[in-house]
């Protein structure tokens, strides 16, 4: 085997690789021998069928398997001997090959950049910290125990008010003809939330129990039967009973009916889960703060193909006058996603970092312990989908990263208030939106916005 580089010019080279057919035979007559225990023909016994047969029966196969295993074989020793890193898929061109022949092939390579990493003292970033106050954390409750209300049934003589909660049945027509589902009964629903229909809850306030009121309503436009939607329809319903909201009582009954021990032990509860919500937001942008400077810091030289690649995946659902108005825009995120993605994976590789199996079933327990119910939905999805499983390595591969600059870097600590940590977040995410620099950060998912931030509704968990 001789290997020859023929040009080098940036990141590709092409490169000459030789093989004579001595070497082709040797393997190419292994292989015959090989198969006479494994072939059967009429005539002969097993594993007695001449080499001379099978190579007759099957010559062109057998050549074919051995020339491609000789060009995985002298390929991967050729870009070892050459030292090089080869960035995407190899392209490899045949000159001469054929049984009894020499091969003689060319391969033509991009290779990954040589990067000079800037030593960890070249960064600076702020890392933030949050502190609730107690006033934070009762409002949280608060606004727990509204979403977990309370009702008792009003006196006969009450009428029905805006937060009352009233049961009805109800028969329903559409210009005087009833319709499937026209019909129901003991349905319950809050005045006011309108989730029945759009200005169906108002008609049903000044009510008192057994009245009949006559109510008119448009159904939805995505109304299950298509020649229902959007139709006038008319219910004369039947009010069953009505009740009013009690006042939620905030004690530790309240507090063991959320999930927790008691009120303070709901109080801490609460203060470690929305503490954790902000201080997601709050890392999200010391992470991109970090990588702008990655991305500045470094000048390296990208491989054409991962960048085409990287253009593919980002314009595959756009349509073709879509791809040709944002071209630029885009060229620069898949340039800016390629340059952090080569430097991130040598600082990672430099410093030995890597993802076990262990790390990736963890992650993917933790996503199916966030969505009762849907376990096996989740399971599913990462055996059947490779692709999901790699990104979700290259996702925790890149957090361990991002650890171990924060571990070596030169931070400032700031610990915020609830407050603060809105006005932070909020600022960042403004400054995503401005026209003049969000295409420079489009390669980062937006911060979640911190006015979203909220405590579950439902039992406090205490994973």
């Amino acid at each position: 085997m001789k290997i020859e580089i023929n040009s080098k010019k940036g990141l590709k080279t092409n490169l000459s690789i030789f093989v004579d057919k001595k070497t082709i035979q040797k393997k190419l007559d292994a292989r015959l021998a090989e198969l006479q225990s494994e072939v059967s023909l009429k005539g002969f016994r097993p594993g007695k069928v001449p080499p001379s047969v099978i190579k007759s029966q099957f010559g062109k196969a057998v050549y074919g398997e051995v020339i491609d295993k000789i060009l995985r074989e002298t390929s991967t020793k050729a870009l070892e001997e050459k030292k090089i890193k080869v960035a995407g898929q190899p392209k490899i061109d045949l000159k001469t090959f054929g049984e009894g022949k020499d091969l003689n092939y060319t391969l033509e390579v991009e290779s990954l950049p040589k990067i000079e990493l800037k030593p960890f003292n070249s960064y600076k970033a702020i890392d933030y910290k949050i502190k609730l106050d107690e006033k934070v954390i009762n409002e949280k409750i608060r606004e727990i125990s509204k979403q977990h209300k309370h009702f008792e049934d009003k006196k006969e003589n009450e009428k029905s008010v805006k937060g009352d909660q009233i049961a009805f049945d109800y028969t329903a027509t559409i210009e005087g003809n009833k319709f499937e589902g026209s019909e129901g009964k003991g349905v319950v629903i809050e005045l006011g939330k309108n989730l029945f229909l759009k200005g169906f809850d108002e008609q049903l306030i000044g009510l008192k129990k057994n009245e009949t009121k006559n109510v008119e309503a448009i159904l939805p436009p995505n109304h299950p039967k298509k020649e229902l939607a959007n139709k006038k329809t008319k219910f004369e319903c039947k009010i069953i009973n009505i009740k009013k909201p009690k006042e939620t009582i905030i004690n530790d009954d309240f507090a063991k009916h959320m999930g927790a021990k008691d009120l303070p032990d709901l109080k801490k509860l609460i203060e470690k889960q929305v503490e954790s919500q902000y201080q997601q937001a709050l890392d999200a942008i010391t992470k991109k703060e970090i990588l702008d400077q990655i991305e500045k810091l470094h000048k390296i030289d990208l491989p054409k193909n991962l960048v085409e690649n990287e253009l593919a995946m980002i314009t595959r659902n756009l349509k073709k006058e879509e791809v040709e108005k944002h071209k630029k825009n885009n060229e620069k995120i898949a340039n800016s996603r390629i340059k952090l993605g080569l430097v991130l994976n040598e600082y990672g590789e430099n410093n030995n970092l890597k993802v076990s199996d262990d790390e990736i079933n963890l992650e993917i327990q933790k996503q199916v312990r966030s969505m009762p119910g849907q376990e096996k939905l989740v399971m599913d999805y990462y055996k059947k989908n490779p692709s999901a499983t790699q990104s979700l390595k290259g996702a925790i591969y890149e957090d361990k990263i991002i650890k171990l600059f924060k571990s070596k870097m030169k931070l400032d600590v700031k610990t915020l208030s609830s407050l603060e940590a809105e006005k932070v977040i909020s600022n960042f995410n403004k400054a995503k939106d401005n026209p003049k620099i969000k295409d420079e950060q489009n390669q980062t998912d937006q911060v979640k916005s911190s006015s979203k931030i909220k405590t579950k509704s439902k039992k406090i968990s205490k994973k």
